[in-house]
Formats: structure tokens, sequence, C-alpha cells
């Protein structure tokens, strides 16, 4: 019989192939090196590379690929060709740019590519039963299009429960578009996209047509959709950290009760929620859908709200730099609560300056992992925030997993984005800014309840982990960049 150990032999007795193999490994690292040279981020993590590159090239080109080639220049092109930057004249002519709230969030607004519109109502959606409450009624509602967008689709109860609804919605001749990230949905049976698609709704996932591209650019298996977007008739918009799995709505057995915050806008902003997605659909389907706002564009309340979109398709890393610049800007308080807390040094350095200028700063994570590597890479990160006065909260009501930031009584964001590389850097995601007094008054209410159920981490407690749980938490930090 021939084995795996005649197949060994049989390569190592052709040394010309042996010879062939090392060639493609050694071009491709050189390929690699030049690129990390011309892309080059920070000279510790190039440096890395290179060495890597040329002294374990088997591993390190693959690894590379996976982890450091970052190419999203059709995704750029197709954003440029939609128009972003002749958003703000249509919603000039439309009369809801907020001047006054651009002028006061420059950077925000230069990362977004969108103005502050105005003309808004905001609804906060706590856990998951109110959260799809809200979606599906919306989705009941929807008379002309909807636009459907989540990094994760179960094939389970809520799975099932959504995909009736779209099927009723598409046979009753409404316009339904779904777009799902081919990581997040990797357990995803087919005969759950099958069953959408032969009853009329538009189904694709993010690498829809780069087929080559994932089978020889591993970038796509780390560069993922982070997004969670539904848009009804460009009139109402939900976005957050929610996912459909019944997970999310604390039936885990494991994780039990799941925390987690949505928010419904009703108005203009949600028209920027529906570009984002037509974005996404178009670099993963090549189809451009009509781009047009309602013919009677209403609006449902007085409140301003900014869509900011980020990615690794941005020229700059923006969805760092616009949240560095809002702890820079925290004067009293800077309340954050991510479920991965991951920060790069600009982010950590910007913490420890809000800090020392006596600003009221809270990180609220959950108490309980559910992505262990993460969790580890978390608490070494958490601990150095303790170290440095920084008050640490865990969440022990169940696991936590909303991502929202609290500056003062200033603003307040929503939306997908974790304080981690991959979010800041890696990950295409959505986050709203809210700066009315109303949302930002509920955003209040609801994290100050929230922190009654954490216990808060002491000096004490940092000082005496374990040997060993130190040792692994600082070797998973050292992960971070990818984590």
């Amino acid at each position: 019989m021939f084995g795996i150990d005649d197949i060994l032999r049989a390569v190592v007795a052709d040394l010309h192939l042996v010879a062939l193999i090392m060639g493609v490994v050694y071009l491709l690292a050189i390929v690699c090196a030049i690129r990390e040279i011309l892309n080059s981020r920070t000279p510790q993590g190039s440096i890395a590379w290179l060495l890597s590159l040329l002294l374990l090239p088997i591993p390190t080109v693959l690894l590379y690929l996976i982890f450091g080639w970052k190419l999203f220049d059709d995704y750029a092109t197709d954003r440029m060709q939609n128009g972003r930057a002749n958003r703000p004249l249509r919603a000039r002519d439309l009369a809801l740019i907020d001047g006054e709230t651009d002028a006061k969030w420059p950077v925000q607004v230069q990362v977004s590519e969108l103005p502050f519109l105005k003309g808004n109502e905001v609804e906060l959606l706590v856990n998951g039963e109110a959260t799809f409450e809200s979606i599906f009624a919306g989705i009941e509602a929807a008379k002309e299009y909807l636009l459907v967008q989540f990094y994760i689709f179960r094939d389970d109860r809520l799975g099932r429960q959504l995909a009736d609804l779209l099927i009723a919605k598409a046979r009753a001749g409404v316009a339904v578009y779904l777009l799902y990230d081919d990581v997040g949905s990797t357990w995803t049976p087919k005969r759950y996209w099958r069953e959408l698609a032969e009853a009329g709704v538009k189904v694709s996932s993010f690498n829809g047509r780069h087929k080559l591209l994932r089978l020889f650019g591993p970038t796509r298996i780390n560069y993922r959709n982070h997004r969670k977007i539904v848009v009804a008739d460009g009139k109402h918009a939900w976005v957050g950290g929610l996912n459909v799995g019944v997970e999310y709505m604390g039936e885990d057995p494991k994780l039990g009760a799941w925390r987690d915050t949505h928010v419904k806008i009703s108005g203009p902003a949600s028209l920027g929620c529906a570009l984002l997605f037509n974005e996404d659909w178009e670099w993963a389907t090549g189809e451009r859908l009509p781009n047009r706002p309602p013919a009677d564009l209403e609006t449902f309340g007085d409140k301003s709200v900014l869509v900011m979109g980020s990615g690794p398709a941005d020229k700059l890393e923006e969805c760092a730099i616009a949240f560095t610049d809002l702890i820079g800007r925290a004067r009293k308080r800077l309340w954050i609560v991510s479920p991965y807390f991951v920060p790069d040094t600009d982010i950590r350095t910007a913490l420890f300056a809000a800090r020392l200028r006596g600003v009221d700063v809270r990180i609220m994570l959950p108490d309980n992992p559910d992505h262990l590597l993460v969790w580890l890479a978390s608490m070494a990160h958490a601990d150095a925030m303790v170290l440095h006065d920084i008050a640490v909260y865990r969440y022990t009501a169940g696991f936590l997993h909303q991502k929202v930031v609290l500056v003062d009584d200033e603003m307040a964001t929503i939306g997908s984005v974790n304080f981690d590389n991959r979010s800041f850097a890696i990950n295409f995601e959505i986050t709203l800014w809210f700066t009315d007094a109303g949302t930002i008054a509920g955003v209040d209410d609801m994290l100050s309840k929230d922190f009654e159920s954490c216990r808060q981490v002491g000096l004490a407690e940092v000082q005496s982990r374990h040997r060993g749980l130190y040792l692994a938490t600082q070797a998973a930090r050292l992960l971070s960049p990818v984590l």
C-alpha cells in the first residue's frame, strides 16, 4: 500500500523537487519582505516580520499572507466610485447637515466622510429580546426594501425566525438583500442560504465573488466584515453588537445571560447605514444597488447622528484615529464597555493620559471568557490599566458583549467596534456617534445599572495573580496585533 512514508521518501529522493519548493518559498518570502518594508506601520512589528521571513520562511510566509498582507485596493476603488465624498453634498441639498456638531467633532466627520445628520429619533435596545423584537417588527413593516447584514447567522430558532420573515417579505414583492461574513458564518449550512435564495432573497457572502482570493489570498481569513446592519426602506436602521443566534438571546448553557446593546435610528442617518451596506454589497457581488433616498424622506425626531464605517480599506487606521481623538477630549469621565480589550500602544497611552488629567476612566469587561486566548490577552491589558489607577470592572451577571463608549456629557458611541486592534485596523466595522442629551442620558442610565452588576478589579487581585496565569496572559498579550 502506498502511504505517507512512501510519498515523503519520493519527495526527499527528488532533490530537484525539494529545491523547487524551497525556491518558491524563498521567492514568496522576498516578495512579503519587500511589501512589509513598503507598507510598514511600526519598526518593531516590521523587524519581527523581516527576521522571521529570513530565518523561518516556511511557516512565516503563510502566516504573513494571513495576518500581514493587507490588500483591499479593490474595495477602496468601489467606495470611491460610489462617491462617498459626494454624500455630504447630497445631505446638504436636503438641508439636514448639523454644521455646528460637525465643527465640534471634525476628526470623526473626516474619518466617516459623512456629516452629522439631523432629524433622527434614537431608541436604545437593551439585550436580545428587545433588539430582535424591534428588528422583526421593522422587517414586517417594510414596503420597498430590506438590507440585512450580520457577522454571524445561525440556523437555529432565531435564525429560522429571521429567515421566515425575510422569505415572506421577498414573496410579497419587497426587495431583500442579505450579506454574511464567510468566517463568522462558517458553520451555517448551505441549505439555509439556498432556502432564502430560492424564495427570492438576494444572498451573498462577503467574499462572494472573490473565490480565487479565498483560495490563494488567505488575507480574507483574517480581514472580516464584522458589521451588523439592518435597514428598512431607508427610513429605519438597526446597528449594534448582536448577531443572529440563540446565544445572543441568553440561551447558551455555558455563557448564560447575554448582555448586549443595539440601537434603532429612524430618520436620515439610516441612509448612511444603507450606503455602507451598498459598499459592502458591491464589493462582494459586483452589483451596485440603487443609491437613492426615499421620495418622501421623513424626519422622525430632532437628534443628530453620525454613521462611521471603518475597515482595512481605509487609507489610514481611521477607526483608531477617531477613538484616540475621542479619548483625548475626555475631561470628566470616560466609560468604555467592550467584550474584548486588547488596545495598541496609542490607545493605551491615550487612556493613561486621560487618567492623569483626572478623568474618571472606567473599563467594563466580561468576567468570564468566550474566547480563551483573547480573554487572556485582555486580562494582561486590563491588569496594566489597574496598575495605572484606571478602574476595571468585571460584569458578573452573564456574558458582556456590548460595545459602548460614553465621554463626559458630550458623546456616546454604539456599534460593532471592540476595543482591540482587530476592530480598529483589521475588520470592517460600523459605529454610530450621538451627541444629543437624551441619548447620552439614556446611555448613562444604562451603564450605571450595568456597573451595579460588576465587581471592581483591585490592585491586590492583580498583584496576586498565579504565576502560571500571569505567564499565560503575558504570552497571549504578544499576539495582541492579530487578536
